[in-house]
């Protein structure tokens, strides 16, 4: 008696593995059911928020459902960031995760109302891009040996804006003071567009920000470019020196973001999300409008996207500790 009830438990489970991957096929065929909505830690109109909506709209054509950004800016990505983390498990709420929230925040904030190891299954990479230090026109510097000569002249403290604080653009203002002895004053903005707004109008005399949100101010001749951050000098502004050709190594600098579902979301919907963001991140169209924007876009597996969140958290935690920088704010 005891044996043929064990057959039968056995039969049971058997049966249950057996519809499983049945199962998590059918949840693939049935995603998505409802809108799509990214939550972006950013305010409207910036490149981020700008950049989602894009290709949005096409995810949404293929998909067959809404692609609806949400702006959710502030906290140093915290809002948006808990949101998704406590959000069902279902693909149908994603992140627009980026460095500061899961590879920075964790080394300089002592405590985050998520886990940036656990709360999120990764998607795939977004974009990528590099910094620019930007000054406002009345800054009498064209390089990085004049600004700093000029920020230990002055009386008055000199400050700069990132576009949140616990980001890259913020961090990079960090380990500037501590390369070249200047104590710059961080002002942090929720997003790229205020942060611009306060440049450009003498408010902060310096900013660590994208290429693409300081460009038109350039040519405008408000606002002038000291150095960035990439490897090799933009092809969009030639003559700019980076940060390393001008004896800055340590400030160069990698900012991406990436697409990230709650935790527990299954493989199967996030394969499917990550085969079709990939396909229009991969087009021509999209290449080639975001490289004449100094973006890059960077599509690959969820896995390989793991990777890259990894090694720039053990960059970063690296960073921190040499700098004994703690976030405050």
């Amino acid at each position: 008696m005891l044996r043929r009830q064990f057959t039968h438990h056995a039969l049971k489970l058997a049966t249950v593995a057996s519809l499983a991957p049945v199962a998590t096929i059918a949840h693939a065929q049935a995603f998505p059911s409802k809108p799509i909505t990214i939550l972006v830690a950013f305010a409207a109109g910036g490149p981020a928020d700008t950049m989602s909506r894009v290709v949005g709209q096409q995810v949404s054509a293929a998909l067959g459902q809404p692609v609806v950004v949400d702006n959710r800016p502030g906290g140093s990505g915290f809002i948006a960031a808990q949101m998704v983390a406590q959000a069902p498990p279902d693909g149908h709420t994603l992140l627009l995760s980026n460095i500061s929230m899961l590879s920075i925040n964790p080394h300089t904030f002592t405590k985050l109302p998520y886990d940036a190891e656990k709360s999120f299954k990764h998607v795939i990479g977004f974009l990528g891009a590099s910094l620019v230090l930007a000054v406002n026109a009345s800054v009498p510097a064209a390089n990085l040996k004049e600004f700093i000569a000029w920020a230990k002249a002055q009386t008055a403290p000199v400050s700069y804006a990132s576009f949140t604080a616990g980001n890259a653009s913020h961090f990079a203002g960090v380990i500037f003071n501590q390369r070249t002895g200047l104590n710059l004053v961080h002002v942090p903005f929720n997003g790229t567009p205020p942060a611009v707004q306060n440049l450009v109008g003498g408010q902060v005399q310096a900013a660590f920000l994208p290429l693409l949100a300081v460009k038109p101010h350039v040519e405008s001749g408000k606002v002038r470019l000291l150095a960035v951050s990439s490897p090799q000098r933009s092809a969009l502004v030639p003559d700019l020196a980076t940060f390393t050709e001008q004896g800055f190594p340590e400030l160069e600098i990698y900012i991406w973001s990436g697409l990230s579902a709650p935790a527990g979301t299954p493989d199967a919907v996030v394969n499917k999300l990550n085969a079709e963001f990939s396909r229009i991140l991969r087009s021509a169209e999209i290449r080639d409008k975001w490289r004449a924007m100094d973006f890059e876009a960077i599509p690959g597996t969820p896995e390989e996207f793991l990777r890259l969140i990894q090694a720039d958290s053990k960059r970063w935690q690296e960073a921190v500790r040499v700098s004994g920088f703690k976030a405050s704010e």
